[in-house]
């Protein structure tokens, strides 16, 4: 029986993360491969109750220790109740953020430091990791304009200076750099469909053998 793989899909505000994550999926079920998608903060009632304090109010609203262990906390309802029964049961899991959010924004960027963020990930979930990350690289203002035209009141990290999304920006690329057998950065120009067709390329070695 084939593994059910972890996939999460990563980047800066606006890059695609959602509509790609949403595709995938529907690519794989085309495939005949079970999948579902899923988003951090998030995707369990628990971590949902734990995404409004996250991702509403002021930029400045948490330090970055206190924002770091509210993302984990939610990671953990969404590990135990959404991501580990999903695979159990033999579906593939396409979730939009996990840990590498919380490395590049408050570890890199907001300067917790990425080992304590690693060290706070192992802890909670002894180190587990997606099987593959997809790191979708949009230049930060683009991904900002993008962000804007779609709204909405969870804007609270969108609301930080052009120079934060920057270094997100900066930040992505460096995990990429990092984890280079768990990552793959994926250009997030040009439209939904060449995005996703090289979304597709990226993630059809992972598929079984029998597809």
């Amino acid at each position: 029986m084939n593994r059910a793989r972890f996939i999460s899909i990563e980047g800066g505000e606006g890059v695609g993360k959602t509509t790609q994550g949403s595709r995938l999926v529907e690519w794989l079920n085309e495939q005949e491969v079970p999948a579902i998608a899923t988003r951090e903060p998030g995707g369990s009632p628990s971590a949902e109750e734990i995404r409004r304090l996250l991702v509403e109010g002021a930029p400045e609203r948490w330090t970055p220790m206190a924002e770091a262990l509210l993302h984990t906390a939610a990671r953990v309802e969404h590990v135990a109740h959404r991501i580990s029964p999903s695979l159990q049961a033999g579906r593939w899991v396409i979730t939009d953020r996990f840990v590498d959010s919380t490395i590049v924004y408050q570890g890199i960027v907001q300067g917790l430091g990425v080992d304590t963020v690693m060290r706070m990930h192992e802890i909670a979930l002894d180190g587990f990791l997606p099987d593959l990350t997809l790191i979708l690289d949009l230049p930060a203002e683009e991904g900002l304009a993008r962000a804007g035209a779609r709204g909405g009141g969870e804007d609270r990290y969108e609301r930080h200076g052009a120079a934060f999304h920057e270094r997100i920006t900066s930040g992505f690329r460096d995990v990429a750099r990092r984890w280079p057998k768990r990552c793959r950065l994926i250009d997030a120009s040009g439209d939904e469909e060449e995005v996703a067709a090289r979304i597709r390329f990226a993630v059809a070695p992972l598929l079984p053998d029998t597809v």
